[in-house]
């Protein structure tokens, strides 16, 4: 009797993208949305939310992953960096879908 084909298990779906960002708090919208693991995936973080990509470039531009890991693994925690708060107050003015380059940050640099 023959074996049928194992059929490979469908990864879970992604966290639905509507709804506030959770960084910024502006509506996500449909266009340039990323997903943002608060523990890096590089250290085993599996947990992803949908989010701005100029939000999450702007994040993964300030801090390190050991950073991520050790200090800002929260929304509070990262809201709460004084680069950071000062992005969201810039972007707070700027539509859903709008998208800069994100620069890194002379603090991350000189690490």
């Amino acid at each position: 009797m023959a074996r049928r084909p194992v059929l490979p298990v469908p990864p879970d779906p992604p966290p639905a993208a509507d709804g506030p960002c959770p960084l910024c708090g502006r509506p996500l919208g449909t266009v340039n949305i990323d997903r943002h693991h608060l523990v890096p995936k590089s250290m085993k973080g599996r947990e992803q939310f949908p989010i701005h990509k100029i939000c999450h470039r702007k994040i993964h531009a300030t801090f390190s992953e050991r950073e991520l890991l050790r200090a800002y693994h929260t929304w509070d925690a990262l809201r709460d960096d004084a680069d950071i708060r000062a992005f969201i107050d810039w972007v707070a003015t700027k539509p859903p879908g709008f998208y800069a380059r994100t620069f890194t940050s002379n603090k991350k640099k000189s690490r």
